[in-house]
């Protein structure tokens, strides 16, 4: 973010709400030289730089000077943002109290709640959402706040998404989910609470958007899980009864992508049961008896 403008007057301004200095903020504000709107050439204002920086009193005394709450600068974001962003629970408050809205999006479709929800800041979450933050509204790559959250391993904030009604099974451009995603990075506990709202185990869908279809083809979570190579993962995903013989779109089994001895193990006495009957080797090629 710069903090360059082009006066004196206006440096001086961004220093102090960089700062927290309401002192000087005031100063500057009252002789009627500079605008409590001046902006950089990003259009960056003062009161978005105080709500980054959590600048409680800064953010009160220029929006009492007649700052732009909403406004936007070139990205699209606003304060309430960059406050979310930064987890700033007590800024965001202060925001609404003002009127900051919930309905800009940047250039690449994010909303405060998806920013929120990146940086796992619950609080902030829960007064996004009761100001009207839409749950399942994506970015334009079709990620939603639900994904983002998992794939950054934070739990809480996917229990909150999920109560509030997110989509367990929404999925992005590459057909991946939240449990997809959590389930490569190993994210147990992110796993945990998907599965308790019975999300999707087969096949992902992989978009066309050009066609408008979607193709059940891919990979499954639990293949996700093995080559992650998180033992929980893997056993998270059979206790909540994932199909160890349900082949990707290249025709593997989960276990034909394992590379650890511990995972086989585990998926080994399950593949044993359900392809019995099949031409295929059951050891899989390890022989773990």
């Amino acid at each position: 973010m710069s903090f360059k403008k082009d006066t004196p007057l206006a440096n001086a301004v961004f220093w102090a709400a960089r700062k927290g200095n309401v002192a000087l903020l005031q100063l500057l504000l009252n002789s009627g030289r500079v605008d409590a709107d001046c902006r950089d050439k990003c259009g960056t204002t003062a009161l978005m730089v105080a709500s980054y920086g959590g600048h409680g009193e800064s953010v009160r005394e220029l929006v009492m000077q007649g700052a732009d709450i909403n406004y936007q600068r070139e990205t699209g974001s606003t304060a309430l943002f960059l406050a979310s962003q930064q987890g700033h629970d007590d800024i965001v408050k202060l925001l609404f109290e003002f009127g900051a809205s919930t309905e800009f999006r940047t250039k690449d479709g994010a909303t405060p709640l998806f920013l929120a929800a990146q940086g796992g800041h619950v609080t902030v979450m829960r007064q996004l959402l009761a100001s009207g933050a839409k749950v399942n509204q994506p970015r334009e790559d079709a990620t939603a706040p639900l994904w983002m959250a998992a794939q950054m391993g934070h739990s809480d904030a996917v229990r909150v998404l999920l109560l509030r009604g997110a989509d367990r099974d929404a999925y992005r451009e590459d057909g991946s989910t939240a449990l997809f995603k959590a389930a490569v990075k190993g994210h147990g506990s992110v796993i945990e609470e998907l599965l308790k709202f019975s999300p999707s185990l087969g096949l992902l869908k992989v978009v066309n958007r050009q066609r408008g279809t979607n193709t059940k083809n891919g990979s499954t979570a639990l293949h996700a899980a093995v080559v992650g190579g998180s033992l929980r993962s893997v056993q998270l995903l059979l206790g909540a009864n994932a199909d160890p013989a349900l082949a990707d779109e290249n025709n593997e089994l989960p276990a034909d992508l394992a590379k650890s001895q511990r995972i086989l193990r585990v998926l080994h006495p399950k593949v044993l049961n359900v392809t019995a009957d099949d031409n295929r080797c059951s050891c899989l090629g390890v022989c773990l008896h």
